[in-house]
């Protein structure tokens, strides 16, 4: 049984080995989280090219971005009933005269101001705001003239999580899913 185990960790160290070797550091994605302090919230995703990233994305404006790559987020309602999705930034461009975003690359957090979402030009548009570490809010627009509702608000904490390339997960399962059958062969086979 112990021969099993270890042809198992041999083959998954393998499978890593080759997932890092096929697959380049380069557009690295993360996703956010956010609870306000009523039930609202927000969930989204970024992305980056950490190759060229330095160790503190700070991003502000519309237009070009420097770093980022990608930026959505979605609003729910304490229900969960989906208030609004947001393309903050795609294909490397904002699409906010409002936007704020920082970030640093080596602890894996958001600091600092943040505004995403909404700065489009409609009413009823929302977006995220704040000070992370401090406070942030769910606000939505009224008028489009500086008026706004806050929905709901916390202390400024914002969750960040790297998400997993798919291909070195899969690789790994393909790998390791051989490496289990052929040891199951070989033991059938001595019986």
């Amino acid at each position: 049984m112990k021969n099993i185990f270890a042809k198992i960790g041999a083959i998954a160290a393998t499978s890593i080995a080759i997932a890092a070797a096929n697959n380049p550091a380069q557009a690295i994605e993360l996703n956010f989280k956010w609870q306000g302090d009523a039930g609202y919230s927000a969930t989204g995703s970024f992305s980056y090219d950490e190759t060229t990233a330095p160790t503190i994305i700070s991003e502000a404006g519309s237009g070009a971005t420097k770093f980022l790559q990608s930026l959505n987020v979605s609003f729910l309602d304490p229900s969960k009933n989906l208030l609004g999705t947001y393309n903050t930034v795609n294909g490397g461009v904002s699409q906010s005269s409002f936007f704020a975003f920082n970030f640093n690359t080596s602890t894996q957090k958001l600091f600092g101001p943040l505004d995403v979402a909404g700065g489009t030009g409609v009413i009823g548009e929302y977006f995220f705001q704040g000070t992370v570490g401090d406070s942030l809010a769910l606000r939505q627009d009224v008028d489009q003239q500086g008026t706004s509702t806050t929905l709901d608000q916390n202390s400024g904490s914002i969750q960040v999580s790297k998400v997993p390339e798919p291909a070195s997960i899969l690789g790994l399962l393909a790998f390791a899913t051989l490496g289990l059958g052929s040891t199951f062969k070989k033991k059938q086979a001595s019986f």
